[in-house]
């Protein structure tokens, strides 16, 4: 416990300061730039206890680094918005035994018995344990495909998807009683590569750093070709036998459909053809102005066209709350 002294103000009300407190006032005034060298020195051994903690090296965490440096506002964000699906379950639950709002059909009979707390109306319910929703539930269908790394020096698409996932990773880490998650890859070799499954998501940067670099690595070396097609219907079938409140799919590509031949009609059929499960597609890539061609065609609001990895909370937030929100 630290010292203190009591000190009377003119209103003769008592305030207690700490004394280390107030000698560390006096050092930081005094001496800044030693503040600094002291802070910087406390950051540093605290990483490095991290890192020991994971067993993560520095090479790697500046890798990791690399990925997230530049979103972390954006991770933030997706936070916020994570945590705040489970505020809105209250505002979707109906409070019954009300003396007054919409008639409850369930209670018919005692309103006939002459009981008056028949009613329901909106709002949020007092105790929120007993109307929990299930977890929501997010596939995201990444693109590890030849071409992803073969035009990452032309647009850094790869470098732009593995910043995605490592921001999704980081947002949505300690929401998963809200939210839960997969990743799955798809190549020119398998339409269906698990990198994260739902119940056991990364729960520290090594882990996650080892998604990223999987993915990377199965876009370097990969044999050219494309699943897209048989990757959505895998990852739509896959959500639709999750038990969730909602299931989201977001597919993400770098739109390089036309040479294999895959008509944009084929891609509608498949979003909108399981009610259950909400399908949307990102375009983080194009030759040309083939993404915005795609986007045009498929259904409103269900695809997107970024080119900055800063637009991915946006587009997720349109994305819950057309899906999750509004339901």
């Amino acid at each position: 416990f630290f010292f203190c002294r009591c000190i009377l103000n003119s209103n003769k009300r008592k305030h207690l300061i700490s004394v280390k407190y107030k000698d560390m006032l006096l050092i930081t005034q005094r001496n800044p730039v030693q503040v600094q060298r002291a802070a910087r020195e406390m950051g540093k051994k605290a990483f490095e206890k991290r890192l020991q903690e994971i067993k993560m090296s520095k090479h790697d965490a500046e890798r990791y680094s690399s990925f997230v440096d530049g979103v972390r506002q954006q991770i933030s964000s997706l936070k916020q918005l994570a945590a705040g699906l489970e505020a809105k379950k209250g505002d979707r639950s109906w409070i019954r035994n009300q003396t007054d709002g919409e008639l409850d059909d369930a209670k018919l009979v005692e309103g006939l018995a002459g009981e008056r707390s028949i009613y329901k109306r909106r709002g949020t319910p007092q105790d929120k344990s007993h109307n929990m929703a299930k977890p929501k539930h997010l596939t995201m269908l990444v693109d590890v495909s030849g071409s992803m790394y073969r035009f990452n020096g032309l647009d850094e698409r790869l470098q732009r998807e593995l910043e995605m996932m490592a921001m999704v990773m980081e947002g949505l880490h300690g929401s998963e009683s809200r939210v839960r998650y997969d990743v799955i890859g798809h190549s020119g070799e398998h339409p269906h590569i698990p990198f994260v499954k739902r119940d056991l998501p990364p729960d520290n940067e090594k882990k996650r750093l080892q998604v990223l670099e999987e993915m990377h690595a199965h876009s370097q070396f990969c044999w050219s070709g494309d699943h897209t097609v048989s990757a959505l219907e895998k990852a739509i079938s896959h959500a639709s036998n999750i038990d969730a409140d909602d299931r989201i799919v977001i597919a993400f590509s770098d739109a390089n459909l036309d040479r294999y031949f895959i008509k944009p009609s084929t891609i509608a059929n498949i979003m909108t053809k399981d009610p259950n499960v909400a399908v949307f597609m990102i375009f983080i890539g194009s030759l040309g102005n083939e993404a915005e061609r795609l986007r045009k065609v498929l259904p409103a609001g269900k695809a997107f066209v970024t080119l900055d990895t800063k637009d991915i909370p946006k587009i997720l937030q349109q994305i819950f709350t057309s899906t999750m929100i509004g339901q």
